[in-house]
């Protein structure tokens, strides 16, 4: 098939910016990626499919080598060019910046960067902004070196049922109304694409607008309209489902922010199983600690009230404590069986200890016989 025989589309391409966005970062030496010329769709060579699929992509990419154009591979300076410029402009703390600066210097720069970035929540939106305001230039870019004439869908603001009818009469001459404006907004919106301000982006002049509470609202997307694609190759289209930067993944090794969650949390199970060991023996040392303390506080009342009832007996004499507490009597009974009386104390100690004093020795007045006349 020669390239005049292919159908003319009516309008720019409509194309997905986070999808692209997607492929730059995934594309590497084992994944390609592509990007039809006719209808925007793109192919993911998929490796794992069966080798007649296989074969059969790469038939339809030789023979239709002008139709399809190699999504580029990000380089290995290109990445860290990215991560520096972050690092530079946006990142205020002096510590963190340091850390950050150590971390891509390692051997997996991206991965190591990510997993630094989503530990620190603070930093992680920044990112997510400068990232798609970095890699907009670039698709840019490289779209444009393609002589791709394009519009992100992201972009549009036209109604949802007629964004359908653009895309179901592609290549149609005559359309209605609703399409033939939606035409002519696309054909102006592509061209801001190529002017100087789309590779520049610079901010506005003036007084800057009153600070306002900033409200995300996700584009309306509509779905994929192809009719142009190889039947035989069906199976390769990549049309994965990312309508924010929160979907996309800085690295190749993540499919999604979702694995990236589960890797961090893997890399995190084997802390976390001590965690939850120490967690256990602490819960038993403080079950432990409850009885200990209740043992501690029966006893401790039973001796209270022992030494209370003691104290009363010294101070009243029985009389008194029988008439005032006849309820405690038997209480009363039992510590007097254990403990001995005032007088009884007396009379022990003056066995055990003797007094100081000299016994008392009687006087004998002799006797006095008379004497016989």
């Amino acid at each position: 098939m020669k390239k005049n025989a292919y159908p003319v589309p009516q309008n720019p391409l409509i194309l997905r910016f986070h999808r692209l966005i997607d492929t730059f970062a995934k594309s590497d030496d084992e994944r390609d990626f592509y990007l039809d010329r006719i209808e925007g769709f793109m192919f993911f060579v998929d490796l794992d499919k069966g080798q007649k699929e296989l074969d059969d992509l790469t038939t339809e990419l030789e023979e239709h080598a002008d139709r399809y154009a190699l999504i580029p591979k990000m380089t290995f300076y290109e990445t860290k060019k990215f991560m520096e410029g972050f690092i530079n402009e946006k990142v205020y703390d002096i510590d963190t910046k340091e850390k950050l600066l150590d971390v891509i210097q390692s051997k997996e720069a991206r991965e190591n960067f990510l997993e630094f970035i989503y530990d620190h929540l603070t930093e992680l939106e920044k990112w997510q902004q400068y990232y798609v305001e970095r890699m907009r230039i670039r698709i840019i870019e490289w779209l444009r070196s393609q002589e791709f004439v394009f519009v992100f869908e992201e972009d549009l603001d036209i109604p949802k049922m007629v964004m359908e009818k653009v895309k179901q009469q592609l290549f149609d001459p005559k359309v209605g109304k609703d399409v033939a404006s939606a035409r002519e907004a696309l054909a102006l919106k592509a061209k801001t694409y190529y002017s100087s301000e789309a590779l520049n982006p610079r901010p506005k002049r003036g007084r800057p607008p009153k600070q306002q509470v900033k409200v995300e609202i996700e584009p309306q997307l509509t779905g994929d309209i192809f009719t142009t694609v190889p039947p035989l190759c069906r199976t390769f289209l990549y049309l994965p489902d990312i309508t924010s930067a929160t979907g996309i993944s800085f690295s190749s090794r993540y499919g999604s922010e979702a694995e990236l969650f589960a890797s961090l949390r893997g890399t995190r199970v084997k802390v976390d199983t001590k965690l939850e060991a120490l967690t256990q023996r602490l819960e038993s040392l403080r079950q432990l600690s409850n009885r200990l303390s209740g043992i501690e506080d029966i006893v401790g009342d039973r001796e209270t009230k022992l030494l209370k009832a003691v104290s009363q007996q010294e101070q009243m004499s029985p009389s008194v404590v029988e008439e005032v507490a006849p309820k405690r009597r038997g209480i009363l009974d039992v510590v007097k069986g254990f403990l001995p009386r005032r007088k009884e104390k007396k009379e022990v100690a003056e066995e055990v200890q003797p007094s100081s004093k000299a016994p008392a020795v009687k006087k004998v007045t002799p006797i006095q016989y008379k004497k016989k006349k």
